[in-house]
């Protein structure tokens, strides 16, 4: 099991874009990207793609798509997570479980209430509710008391 490193200032970025979508009641999915350093996983930037989305759903469309790979190939870099709101509570739907972007098992998803309008650096850790990606290609709720031991908010 890897351990995601993610550093305070992807954090504030992600909620910027969640945020900004939330204030129009739209969803929204921001893509952390990173790499792996030895059995760890650092997050290296956000990405927000080109995405039609609504009150309850978003769409990354084939074209949006291209231009994510087109972002990873220079670097050699790799989608570590996906990071998505809810109007209401925070689920993993079977919309999000038939669509989401990255497939391998292991991969995380996380999930944010209310379009993550309550939510702040502070209160992140505690306002998401995590999925991992198992080897039955179902999501798993991670326990909110296991999540500090899957994802590590660093200060730099």
């Amino acid at each position: 099991m890897s351990i995601l490193f993610v550093p305070k200032v992807h954090i504030r970025e992600t909620l910027q874009h969640l945020q900004e979508a939330g204030y129009r009641e739209s969803e929204c999915v921001v893509l952390w990207i990173g790499r792996r350093t030895g059995s760890n996983i650092k997050v290296e930037r956000t990405y927000c793609p080109e995405q039609y989305a609504g009150a309850d759903y978003f769409e990354i469309p084939p074209e949006s798509m291209q231009a994510v790979f087109a972002e990873l190939l220079p670097t050699r870099s790799i989608i570590v997570a996906q990071v998505h709101s809810h109007p209401n509570e925070a689920f993993h739907s079977v919309a999000d479980d038939t669509w989401a972007i990255i497939r391998h098992e292991g991969a995380l998803s996380l999930v944010l209430p209310h379009f993550a309008l309550g939510t702040s650096l502070n209160t992140f850790s505690r306002d998401t509710v995590v999925f991992r990606l198992n080897d039955k290609n179902e999501w798993s709720e991670i326990p909110a008391a296991e999540c500090n031991e899957h994802i590590i908010v660093t200060n730099e």
